[in-house]
C-alpha cells in the first residue's frame, strides 16, 4: 500500500472505489480522494471555489464511500475522546477558572469542550455526535 502525506493511504482508482468499499464494508483508513470524486465533494460540501484534493479524505463505512472536507476546525480523523489532556491540565494551572480553553490547547479533534474549575481541567458538553467508528458524524457525507 502506498502512503501519502500524514501517513494516510494513497487513493484508490475511481472505477473500483464504490466496488472496493462495498467489498470491504468498513475501513477506517483515510485516503486522498481520486480527482473523479471532486464533483461529488463540491456538491456535498457546497464548495464554490477551486477544489483541492489535499483538503479532503474518503473512507469506506458500511460498504459506502464517505467523504470529509476538512478545515481548521473540522477534523476528519477519529475524535479524541480522552477526558484527561495534559496540555489542558497545564493550561488550567496557569489560567484558573477559564471558561473556554482555546482549540490550539485542547486540539481540534477533542470530543468535548473544556474549561477550568479553579486550576483543574474539566470537560463540558460534547461538541458533536460520533458515528459508530468514532468519527464526527457531521463532517462525513456519503457519496451516492
Amino acid at each position: 500500500m502506498l502512503l501519502s502525506h500524514a501517513g494516510f493511504a494513497a487513493p484508490a482508482p475511481r472505477d473500483t472505489l464504490h466496488a472496493h468499499c462495498a467489498s470491504v464494508g468498513t475501513d477506517d483508513t483515510l485516503r486522498t480522494p481520486p480527482p473523479s470524486l471532486a464533483p461529488a465533494i463540491r456538491r456535498l460540501f457546497n464548495i464554490r471555489s477551486h477544489y483541492e484534493a489535499k483538503a479532503a479524505y474518503y473512507r469506506c463505512a458500511d460498504g459506502a464511500v464517505k467523504v470529509c472536507f476538512f478545515g481548521a476546525n473540522l477534523p476528519c480523523g477519529k475524535a479524541n475522546t480522552r477526558k484527561n489532556l495534559p496540555a489542558v491540565a497545564r493550561w488550567c494551572e496557569t489560567h484558573p477558572d477559564t471558561e473556554t480553553i482555546p482549540l490550539y490547547v485542547t486540539g481540534h479533534d477533542s470530543l468535548y469542550s473544556w474549561h477550568c474549575v479553579g486550576a483543574k481541567a474539566a470537560t463540558g458538553a460534547s461538541v458533536g455526535a460520533l458515528d459508530a467508528r468514532g468519527f464526527f458524524e457531521n463532517y462525513w457525507k456519503t457519496v451516492k
